[in-house]
């Protein structure tokens, strides 16, 4: 049996201590170990920013040692766990360490990593460039914005943004009800807009962002 390294990561201390996003990657790692013959000889959990780098991300540092160490790669659950920066994620594979990305699967070689990551780096700017462009657009308008009211339209412009993405997901599972979806998208792993579990209720507020 294979040895390997897992590496989690969520961006925020909430996220951290509530452990549903740390608790969906272990358990996507773990099906893929399972399903490939891998062991899991060590686990690094680390609570930061995908936008910080090596030095300020001290668990990744540490799972790359490790595994330079005992010659295993290091798996994680999705590729922007590592980063959604192609410079970022050049970097890392200069560590001559392999990475694998468990959604990818165990075949994905590094031109691929590249080029997933260059598009996950595209729609982050593309989500923020237009989330500005609105806000720009309604002060144009005369609309009053500023403090919390900006932040709060900046979040809901994004939420809309992000609900977007997962319009794939629900023209494959359309006529399902909602509660079908939540547990389908919760056993994939996909994050909701807001990065909280699937609930019919979500289900039903991005289906509604969709249609408007």
């Amino acid at each position: 049996m294979k040895n390997a390294i897992a590496y989690i990561r969520v961006s925020t201390q909430k996220q951290g201590k509530s452990g549903l996003g740390l608790e969906a990657q272990q358990a996507l790692i773990q099906r893929f170990a399972d399903q490939e013959g891998v062991q899991i000889i060590q686990t690094f959990t680390e609570v930061q920013s995908g936008k910080d780098d090596d030095e300020k991300r001290p668990q990744l540092a540490a799972a790359l040692e490790v595994a330079r160490k005992a010659k295993a790669p290091v798996i994680v659950a999705k590729l922007d766990r590592l980063s959604r920066d192609v410079h970022f994620i050049s970097g890392l594979m200069k560590h001559k360490v392999s990475f694998i990305v468990a959604d990818l699967g165990a075949d994905t070689d590094p031109f691929m990593l590249h080029l997933y990551a260059a598009l996950a780096e595209k729609e982050r700017r593309m989500i923020s460039q237009r989330t500005k462009d609105a806000l720009a657009a309604a002060k144009a308008n005369g609309k009053q914005l500023g403090g919390l009211r900006d932040h709060g339209r900046e979040a809901k412009e994004a939420a809309v943004e992000r609900a977007k993405a997962l319009r794939p997901y629900f023209e494959e599972l359309a006529g399902k009800s909602a509660r079908e979806i939540a547990r389908i998208l919760n056993d994939r792993n996909v994050a909701t807009p807001t990065g909280k579990p699937w609930s019919a209720m979500t289900v039903i507020r991005a289906r509604d962002r969709l249609a408007a």
